[in-house]
C-alpha cells in the first residue's frame, strides 16, 4: 500500500512539471536562476532549464529517498526513525516546491530580495534537520557520518544528540533572515556551518574518550 507521504510528493512533483509548462510560453528565454548575497541576480540560464531542472532533480531525489532504505547495509536501524525520515523528505519537496515558486515569481516580474523570501523556508528545513538528528540511528547515508560515529555507536548518537540541538538552533536563527534582510544570508550560513564543524569535531573527541575508557 502507497503511503500518504509517497502521494503528497508525487503531486508535488507533477506539480512542479506541470507549473513549468504552464509559465514556460510566458518566460523570456532567459531566466533569472541565482542571486548573490547582496540580493542581485548573478546568474541566468536557458528557460527550458530554469524551468525543469528543479523538477527533474526532485524526481531523481525521489527514487534516491525510495532506494536509501532498501540498500543500506543497516536498513533495519533506518526503520527505527522511518517516520521522521519520511516527513523530512516531505519537507524538502515541499522545500523545492517553494523555491520553484519564487523563482518563476520573480522572473514574472515581482521581484523582492530573495535572501530574505528563502530564509523561513531554510530555517525549517534546518529545524526539522535537528529534529531528524535527533532519532537517526546509525546508517551509512543520513546523518553526521564521520569515521568516529560509524564506527561507534555511543559516539553516534552523542553526535546526533547535539548536532540536532545546533541545528534547530541554526534554524531558528535562519528564520530571522526574513525580518533582517541585509543580513538574511549570514544568519542562514554562518551558525549551520558552525554547526556542521562543531558536531565533526565532537564526534572526533567523544571518540577519544570512548577509546580512553576502554
Amino acid at each position: 500500500m502507497i503511503k500518504k507521504n509517497t502521494i503528497f510528493i508525487i503531486v508535488i512533483i507533477l506539480a512542479l512539471f506541470l507549473f513549468s509548462l504552464y509559465f514556460y510560453p510566458l518566460l523570456p528565454d532567459k531566466i533569472a536562476t541565482h542571486w548573490g548575497i547582496d540580493g542581485n541576480v548573478n546568474g541566468y540560464m536557458n528557460k527550458f532549464w530554469g524551468l525543469f531542472l528543479v523538477p527533474m532533480i526532485s524526481a531523481i531525489l525521489f527514487l534516491f529517498f525510495i532506494l536509501i532504505p532498501k540498500i543500506d547495509p543497516l536498513k533495519n536501524n533506518i526503520k527505527e526513525f522511518q517516520k521522521q525520515f519520511d516527513k523530512f523528505i516531505l519537507i524538502i519537496f515541499l522545500f523545492l516546491f517553494y523555491i520553484h515558486g519564487l523563482t518563476i515569481l520573480w522572473n514574472f516580474g515581482q521581484h523582492f530580495n530573495m535572501g530574505q523570501a528563502i530564509a523561513p523556508g531554510i530555517g525549517i528545513l534546518f529545524i526539522y534537520s535537528g529534529i531528524l538528528m535527533e532519532n537517526v540511528k546509525r546508517n551509512y547515508f543520513i546523518g553526521i557520518r564521520t569515521p568516529w560515529t560509524l564506527a561507534n555507536e555511543n559516539v553516534w548518537n552523542k553526535t546526533h544528540k547535539l548536532g540536532g540541538k545546533l541545528f534547530k538552533i541554526s534554524g531558528i536563527i535562519a528564520v530571522f533572515g526574513f525580518i533582517m534582510p541585509g543580513f538574511a544570508i549570514y544568519l542562514v550560513i554562518i551558525p549551520v556551518i558552525f554547526s556542521a564543524i562543531y558536531s565533526f569535531y565532537y564526534s572526533y573527541i567523544e571518540f577519544k574518550k570512548e577509546e580512553k575508557s576502554k
